[in-house]
């Protein structure tokens, strides 16, 4: 996907005066640096200190160890997934190609690579997920746990080769801060888990290239930052990154400024992007487990170099971890609330470990549960290592007495049920910043699950580049489980990653205080001329779900929508559905009774154009089954009431 000149300058529209000044001059330090790039100072005596305390591995669940372990001998095999392409090209990899198109990207100027072009440089995402080395931080964990050096060779195998091909300011590694930060935290753990073997000083610390790498990927943070508009997660992974390498290889001149600035960022950044209750800005779940993962492995290097961390780092940490307590479901699923691209901030663990039990058994091990969280019962390896490295602080805060259920300044509030009905309403803010990058038109959105079932699903993300139809379906208002007027989004896209007008829900109200009915209503005025009100109530004694659309304004075309998860069989007839489904071996069901002045159809696995599409993963679709009802509404017609009954 090429961005065309339209959109640079609506991209540019978004933008303040400070963030253009500032990207001006990103532009002139980018044009020196291809003429005379910094060169890396020469660093004598270099020695690593930061290494795991002792008896940290035997802390270790077997279990998690086992998985650790399976996962790195798929690796050695050169198998791997990535995005639903699948690899078998890891024992010798080509750091520039993508397995998808089989296209390579140029060689070049850094900033000169047209990355966003997938007919030039193929899927960069594909690209890029190999250079962040997560894999490589799987081995290196291998070796630690069963101390078999065929995992460290084949690390170092590879780093020296990555090295080689990729010399500072050449390609498509040197691009983007997200991609240099996180390698940067996974080079730190690599070492770190490499430290019993005999060839790991050799590798980081005593290699001319090693170091002139280190201290590159640190110059190149500290002079091009995120900036205004887009100083989402990114600008944490920077930062993150940055401190990270600062503390554990601060060999350099120049480290304890980028370390102290590292610190400062992540403090004011941390802040800026996770409101007052815990949740992220971005209202992208997925997103607010990168940033959180990525401030805890921070918080980790900072204390294991002694490096004292403002206590408002960790209060927003804490404040994250309780709000991610509170919003899951009984699986342990966190709301599925706008784009998702599979990113970590650190992996260590086998490929089944629950990324969301891991984190708060994380937050266990370092705030302490409360007695609302909900129990966690499987084990990871990353957990007993970030542990022994950050020192458990007591929050000088009240923390919530019990589990939260609506979160205003995010507009998420999570209805409960009895038969662990779990349904989260969606009356928040459009998204972060002016862009919004990473926002879906989903307003008034309802998502259902019924134990764990996607029952009313949010059907995902499924891709950022290259396919620009599918980009926009899965971020589409009739790509959510919400009202669509005359055929047109809520809020108007400018771009792949870009909003130029954003739609403004408030809640009207939300109470879960009674036992037999939650009740939550919100509007939104993304339609201009017309004001969509919806009101949701789940009543225990019945296990009902009742949804009423209002539209306040002229007559108008209306399309309401329902994504049913990929477990569900649909049998609709007129405007009745009933719904089937099995858990653990049982037969479930729920009667779906839609409005009745809507004219009703089922769609399934539609490509022209996109409908009926459920995305379990980055770069992965599977057909599932949308009701779309269409009819017109406004100019004073009655409200559409849209009824979900659970079946004992």
């Amino acid at each position: 996907m090429t961005m065309s000149a339209g959109w640079y300058l609506r991209r540019l529209s978004r933008m303040g005066p400070r963030e253009v000044g500032g990207r001006a001059g990103d532009a002139v330090r980018r044009r020196r640096w291809r003429s005379a790039p910094p060169d890396c100072p020469s660093v004598t005596g270099a020695r690593f200190t930061a290494s795991l305390p002792a008896g940290t591995l035997a802390a270790v669940p077997p279990d998690a160890a086992k998985r650790l372990i399976a996962e790195a001998d798929r690796l050695m095999y050169g198998h791997a997934e990535y995005f639903g392409v699948v690899r078998d090209d890891l024992d010798d990899p080509d750091w520039w190609c993508d397995p998808k198109t089989g296209r390579r990207a140029p060689w070049g100027y850094a900033f000169d690579v047209p990355y966003r072009n997938e007919d030039v440089v193929g899927d960069i995402k594909q690209i890029w997920e190999l250079s962040r080395h997560q894999y490589l931080t799987v081995l290196a964990a291998a070796y630690a746990i069963t101390g078999n050096e065929r995992y460290a060779e084949r690390v170092a195998e590879h780093l020296r080769s990555w090295w080689t091909a990729n010399p500072p300011l050449c390609g498509v590694h040197w691009i983007s801060g997200i991609e240099l930060g996180i390698r940067l935290l996974s080079w730190v753990w690599i070492r770190r888990l490499l430290d019993g073997w005999p060839g790991a000083a050799g590798l980081f610390e005593g290699n001319p290239v090693a170091l002139n790498q280190i201290w590159h990927h640190q110059r190149w943070l500290a002079a091009f930052p995120s900036r205004g508009s887009s100083a989402n997660n990114h600008v944490i992974a920077e930062a993150a990154g940055q401190l990270a390498a600062a503390c554990a290889f601060g060999w350099f001149p120049s480290s304890a400024r980028w370390r102290a600035d590292a610190l400062r960022s992540l403090e004011a950044h941390l802040r800026d992007n996770t409101v007052d209750s815990g949740l992220n800005r971005e209202l992208a779940t997925e997103y607010h487990g990168l940033v959180l993962e990525l401030g805890l492995a921070a918080v980790a290097e900072a204390d294991a170099a002694d490096v004292p961390v403002p206590a408002s780092i960790r209060l927003v940490l804490l404040r994250m971890t309780d709000a991610l307590a509170a919003i899951v479901d009984s699986r342990l699923r966190p709301p599925r609330q706008g784009d998702a691209d599979n990113g970590h901030g650190l992996v260590v663990d086998g490929a089944d470990t629950d990324r969301w039990a891991s984190l708060l058994a994380t937050g266990d091990a370092v705030f302490g549960r409360l007695a609302w969280w909900p129990a966690v019962t499987g084990t990871d390896v990353r957990t007993p290592l970030l542990a022994a490295l950050i020192r458990p602080t007591a929050p000088a805060v009240t923390r919530p007495a019990s589990r939260p259920a609506h979160f205003a300044d995010a507009g998420l509030t999570i209805l409960r049920g009895p038969g662990e009905i779990w349904c989260r309403c969606d009356g928040g803010p459009h998204g972060f910043l002016s862009i919004a990058a990473h926002a879906h038109a989903d307003a008034l959105s309802v998502e259902v699950r019924h134990d764990g079932v996607d029952v009313l699903a949010d059907p995902g993300t499924y891709c950022y580049h290259g396919q620009p139809e599918w980009r926009q379906y899965f971020r589409s208002t009739l790509g959510h489980n919400t009202l669509q007027l005359d055929g047109s989004d809520q809020s108007v896209s400018g771009g792949p990653f870009l909003w130029t007008r954003h739609a403004r829900s408030r809640v009207l109200a939300a109470d879960t205080s009674d036992e037999g009915v939650a009740r939550w209503c919100a509007e939104h005025d993304g339609y201009q001329r017309s004001v969509h009100r919806r009101r949701v109530e789940l009543t225990a004694a019945s296990q009902e779900l009742r949804v009423v659309d209002e539209v306040r304004g002229p007559r108008r075309d209306v399309r309401l929508a329902f994504h049913l998860g990929p477990a569900i069989t649909a049998d609709l007839a007129g405007n009745r559905a009933v719904l089937t489904w099995t858990r653990d071996g049982e037969d479930r069901s729920a009667a779906l009774n839609l409005p009745g002045q809507l004219s009703w159809r089922a769609h399934r696995g539609e490509s022209n154009p996109p409908l009926g599409w459920y995305s379990p993963g980055f770069g992965r679709k599977e057909p599932t089954t949308t009701l779309v009802g269409s009819g017109f509404a406004g100019d004073g017609a009655e409200g559409f009431t849209t009824v979900l009954r659970f079946r004992g």
